[in-house]
């Protein structure tokens, strides 16, 4: 079983939502519950990444309540989110998990963790920020337009998640045709609507306010946070902010590489994610 052919599965939460997901992976261990980035579905997990982390342990993907193929309305808020990924992890019987939160993913993850924190094993937080960070609120001109587009093409992949140097955009073309080689059962796209909503949350995450780094001290997981060395979406020294303050956090940075340096390092990123899901 691999992204590329794993199943879309189905479960109704207690909210009535019907979340689209797919589970593979080593059975058995503590499964690793993916949070996703603005406006992504299924289909925009590196199968490069997740297949490699799979290999040795469950992987679970999901789409929140109202995005891509899960029933629902989207929540309006990253602390709503939080509650809504919680009712989808109740739903499937789980008492422990790991949590990967990459982007606007990670401020779910962060939630998750400080909402339940007796659930949450261990975390890995990429290319994300804490609540009220730096230079959050709300993207710059030139990545908004990007990331607002209506229609979306690889040149906007490119521009988000990789940078301009020749490796970079190398391992952007091979990271697109990763994601879009699955062609039977693929998620659907994530809707205007759903867009504007996540938009919306992300401004809110962001309204600048440093005590409400404060809320980190009291995760208390053992948490991996990691980033490129120039994200222009969540500004690296968001990453710096998060692992100066989770108690128990270990920072990875990677050069040359923008907001998709887990895309840009796939293999890479999935030996250290496993490395440390390992540790003692």
């Amino acid at each position: 079983m691999s992204q590329y052919t794993a199943p879309n599965l189905a479960i109704e939460g207690s909210n009535a939502t019907t979340y689209a997901y797919r589970r593979f992976g080593k059975a058995g261990t503590t499964p690793i519950v993916f949070f996703q980035h603005f406006r992504g579905n299924l289909d925009s997990w590196d199968p490069a990444l997740v297949d490699s982390i799979a290999a040795e342990r469950e992987v679970i993907l999901f789409d929140a309540s109202g995005v891509a193929l899960s029933t629902g309305t989207v929540p309006t808020t990253f602390k709503e989110f939080g509650r809504d990924a919680l009712t989808f992890i109740d739903a499937l019987s789980l008492d422990e998990v790991d949590l990967f939160g990459f982007s606007i993913g990670g401020f779910v993850a962060q939630e998750v963790a400080l909402q339940r924190p007796n659930l949450v094993r261990r975390i890995i937080l990429a290319g994300t920020g804490p609540e009220g960070g730096q230079d959050m609120h709300g993207w710059a001109d030139e990545p908004r337009a990007h990331a607002m587009k209506d229609i979306q093409d690889a040149g906007d992949i490119h521009y988000l998640f990789f940078n301009s140097s020749e490796e970079s955009r190398g391992k952007g073309d091979e990271f697109v045709s990763r994601i879009f080689t699955r062609i039977e059962g693929r998620d659907a796209d994530v809707s205007l609507a759903a867009r504007d909503a996540l938009a919306a949350a992300n401004i809110e995450w962001g309204i600048p306010d440093p005590a409400k780094l404060a809320r980190l001290a009291s995760i208390t997981a053992p948490t991996l946070v990691a980033n490129g060395d120039k994200d222009i979406m969540v500004p690296t020294a968001n990453s710096y902010l998060l692992a100066g303050t989770i108690p128990n956090a270990e920072l990875i940075i990677y050069p040359n590489a923008n907001h998709g340096f887990l895309f840009q390092y796939p293999h890479e990123f999935a030996a250290e994610v496993l490395a440390f899901l390992t540790k003692n």
